[in-house]
């Protein structure tokens, strides 16, 4: 695996953000817009995946990083249940809903798999040098 230097240049966060900019967008474009809670809860939970993988990188410990990745995949967890929310409600389509569920999902198993392979590691992080 590549040295990775910048939280930027891991795939789960760039995934996250595409997750992100996607439910900001339908928080602008649908009559979630008029729904101000619950438009605040799902843009905070779809953000909260891509911010907490950017500061458990930046936290410069595996220990720290890896529990930064598990509250990002839960945050996934909740974005994915909000799209139920969001298509109950009427505000996005059976195909938009079968999308952001098939992202989230994709995303949840991609930050497990990669929490797998930092467990597989010896690494502890800078702080730890």
């Amino acid at each position: 695996m590549a040295t990775i230097r910048r939280f930027e240049d891991l795939e789960i966060w760039q995934l996250a953000r595409k997750l992100s900019q996607e439910v900001i967008s339908i928080s602008k474009n649908t009559e979630l817009k008029n729904d101000y809670r619950f438009k605040d809860q799902i843009k905070a939970s779809s953000g909260s995946v891509m911010d907490n993988i950017a500061e458990g990188f930046e936290r410069d410990g595996n220990l720290e990083f890896r529990q930064y990745l598990s509250i990002a995949k839960g945050s996934a967890g909740e974005t994915r249940s909000q799209s139920y929310r969001l298509f109950d409600s009427e505000y996005i389509s059976e195909e938009q809903l079968k999308q952001l569920i098939t992202e989230c999902e994709s995303l949840s198993r991609k930050i497990a798999n990669f929490i797998g392979y930092l467990n597989k590691k010896d690494f502890k992080g800078n702080k730890f040098k």
